[in-house]
């Protein structure tokens, strides 16, 4: 795990070797998953590091994100998790918060589970479902201090998709590319409607990534209207006040 070590210690964080060790199985099991499932088209060993774990771990740059997850009575969830991420590097590194896995996959949902029991990760909770219909169950609605999404989709959609889970001071962090400003840009009236406001959009860059990263950065100041999010599917195809 030494790129992965490396890049952490570049964004200020020094893993542990316990932590090393933890992300050396995920990558073993991610891997091995990944033969009978479709978990990921990445799996060399160091794009794994530095595409999954290190850009799971670029979140803790905002100061928003860690103030968050160092507080142990934080909720946080990750929306359209896939394999884990960034829920779960986020939790290695910092394992006080409360964190729910949200993904729409079955299969995935069961490398999850197995993930979390063979780690021993404690207020961690995987669970089957879709966006648009967990955030009108009012144990989740409203709920969070805190909702993640990283290659969800453009970002008109991924506001429709965690802006509802948020309470109010809570707030969206989106992982996004190099045109993360602009996507905020087209994604504005969105996010006023669904009750956010664009806080900031944070650079990013990493070490042995090429490519910039960026996320976008949002604060719940206003209860999501309860006619959202849209029924599934609507979100995607018909993205709420796309803007050119």
């Amino acid at each position: 795990m030494q790129r992965l070590v490396d890049g952490a210690a570049a964004l200020g964080i020094c893993l542990t070797t316990k932590q090393q060790a933890a992300f050396q199985f995920y990558y073993q099991e991610l891997v091995a998953w990944n033969q009978k499932f479709n978990l990921t088209a990445i799996t060399d060993y160091e794009q794994v590091q530095i595409r999954h774990f290190l850009d799971s771990l670029s979140c803790l740059l905002a100061e928003e994100v860690r103030q968050v997850l160092n507080r142990p009575e934080a909720r946080v969830i990750d929306v359209g998790t896939g394999a884990g991420f960034p829920g779960l590097p986020l939790k290695l590194v910092c394992p006080g918060f409360s964190l729910t896995l949200l993904e729409a996959t079955g299969k995935k949902v069961l490398f999850l589970d197995h993930l979390i029991g063979q780690l021993g990760l404690q207020r961690v909770s995987a669970i089957k479902a879709r966006a648009e219909e967990l955030a009108h169950d009012l144990s989740h609605r409203e709920q969070y201090d805190l909702a993640l999404a990283r290659a969800v989709g453009e970002l008109p959609v991924v506001v429709e998709y965690t802006l509802p889970f948020c309470r109010i001071g809570g707030w969206v962090v989106a992982q996004k590319g190099e045109a993360g400003a602009a996507e905020a840009w087209s994604a504005s009236q969105a996010i006023t409607l669904l009750g956010g406001e664009l806080y900031r959009v944070m650079p990013v860059e990493l070490p042995g990534l090429p490519e910039d990263r960026s996320l976008v950065i949002i604060k719940k100041v206003s209860s999501t209207p309860p006619n959202y999010p849209r029924r599934p599917g609507i979100p995607s195809k018909r993205p709420l006040g796309k803007r050119g």
